[in-house]
């Protein structure tokens, strides 16, 4: 039996069933991910197997490190079939890492390879690959395509022009691709070179002369109005603490004349400054009915020698240990008093809290909207079973699993589809193992329909997407969908 079999990690026939007749079948929603819009607009076609693989992959570059690799095998300059050499050499030590069991599973579900990965396999599994790849079988349409992709909400920075998403909006592509606000970069006052010059692509992004805070506001404000008419109606957030700190609005403006003149506010300032700028944006965010994502906690660039080489999200960021909940409370309590509270998921880099989170969104429920605040899927480093589970575990126990919006790519690898497949196995085979165990009832239809919603119905009906017409391409907008 191949490694990737059908009954991979399901280790009962109720598992195996609940997955086969109930989460398999089901279209995937990627309501967040990290893929270049431009490679989907432009339909792009893969040369070889390094190119699909293993470019830009951080998580790969991390294990090829710690088994002592050289960085010309990661990023340095060596060739694409070296660096697939160096990856496959490195594979048999990812023994027990979530790397092994990802690295198995696209190979199997995009080429129909099912050998294991060793330095001996590596030249038959590159030219069985390409040749798939030279075929034109798994160019990025066909991809989504092949894994009934529904949509995908891809990553934008404010001042990105959205000329892609215009032409995939005009391409009759039947994935649908939205837009996801990221506005990290205008919380960094404390880093005023950076700053300043993002400052002058939202200036040109939004077409308006920045010469003072409110202007900053306005031009943030007209960035917003412009990703909602493409589609938008999710942010994200990437921050190491939740920002909540008290900041009145003359502090604000003094903060960012600062920060204008090329000074760098203190630790406390900045703090101050990005919590008014968040807050600002959440009204805005309950205003258009979108959805705030939050990812708490991560440690990033550690390494400061490979940061000035490498840049960031190179594979040197770390699990944060901070505790998030006071300050997160606090922030979704502010905007609840406001009336502002939009819907909410939050992710966190710790497990250590998984309780804590989950709790946490029974604290700000709404009539009318189920699982309005969401406790995110296991994101980066417990994006893997044990994480997975953990996750899933904790909010059981303590809030409705039954509303939970599912799985996330959060990848930037047209290869990362199968992550879903994971993430249900993992799913059904927790729920399978509980009902064989009497714990839960011996009712598959029962089982099987919350295992349909978690897998794409919840994530279907919780978020306030435009809906794409098959007959002319146009974008509609969807009612209010609880």
């Amino acid at each position: 039996m191949s490694f990737i079999h059908p009954g991979f990690l399901l280790e009962s026939e109720t598992a195996l069933h609940l997955y086969e007749q109930y989460a398999a079948p089901q279209p995937i929603f990627d309501y967040h991910c990290h893929l270049p819009v431009k490679e989907i607009a432009q339909n792009r076609h893969f040369r070889n197997l390094h190119e699909i693989w293993l470019e830009g992959d951080h998580y790969k570059w991390r294990a090829m490190r710690a088994n002592g690799l050289s960085e010309r095998l990661c990023t340095g300059d060596a060739s694409p079939y070296e660096k697939f050499l160096a990856w496959a050499e490195t594979v048999p030590f990812t023994l027990r890492n979530p790397l092994y069991h990802c690295t198995h599973l696209e190979l199997a579900r995009y080429f129909g390879i099912h050998e294991t990965v060793n330095s001996e396999s590596a030249p038959r599994i590159w030219e069985r690959a390409n040749a798939v790849l030279a075929s034109g079988a798994l160019d990025v349409h066909a991809i989504l395509k092949k894994f009934t992709v529904d949509t995908i909400c891809t990553t934008d920075d404010p001042t990105d022009s959205l000329e892609y998403h215009a032409q995939i909006a005009a391409s009759g592509l039947s994935t649908r691709v939205l837009p996801t606000f990221r506005p990290d970069a205008a919380l960094r006052v404390n880093t005023p070179e950076a700053f300043n010059r993002w400052i002058d692509r939202l200036a040109q992004a939004s077409h308006q002369n920045i010469d003072s805070f409110y202007s900053f506001l306005r031009a943030l404000q007209q960035r917003l109005e412009d990703f909602h008419a493409a589609g938008c109606r999710l942010s994200d957030h990437g921050l190491d603490i939740c920002y909540a700190d008290d900041c009145s609005e003359s502090k604000a403006i003094a903060i960012f004349d600062q920060a204008r003149s090329g000074h760098a506010p203190s630790a406390e300032d900045h703090r101050a400054f990005a919590s008014y700028i968040l807050f600002f944006l959440g009204q805005h965010y309950a205003n258009l009915g979108w959805t705030m994502q939050l990812h708490l906690g991560a440690l990033r660039n550690v390494n400061s020698r490979a940061f000035r080489v490498h840049g960031p999200d190179t594979g040197y960021d770390t699990m944060g240990g901070t505790l998030q909940l006071h300050a997160l409370a606090s922030f979704l309590d502010r905007l609840e008093q406001h009336s502002s509270l939009p819907r909410t998921i939050f992710y966190n880099s710790n497990p250590f809290e998984n309780y804590a989170f989950a709790t946490l969104t029974g604290s700000f429920s709404a009539e009318g909207i189920p699982g309005k605040v969401q406790f995110g899927t296991g994101w980066w480093f417990l994006d893997q079973k044990d994480g997975i589970e953990l996750q899933l575990n904790s909010l059981s126990n303590v809030g409705l699993l039954s509303r939970f919006v599912g799985m996330v790519t959060d990848s930037r690898s047209f290869l990362s589809y199968p992550r879903h497949e994971y993430f249900r196995r993992v799913l059904c085979n927790l729920l399978g193992n509980e009902m064989d165990k009497g714990q839960l009832p011996n009712d598959p239809a029962l089982i099987g329909n919350m295992v349909r919603d978690i897998c794409f119905h919840n994530a279907s009906r919780y978020f306030n997407l435009p809906l794409i017409s098959p007959a002319n391409n146009a974008t509609v907008l969807a009612g209010s969908q609880a």
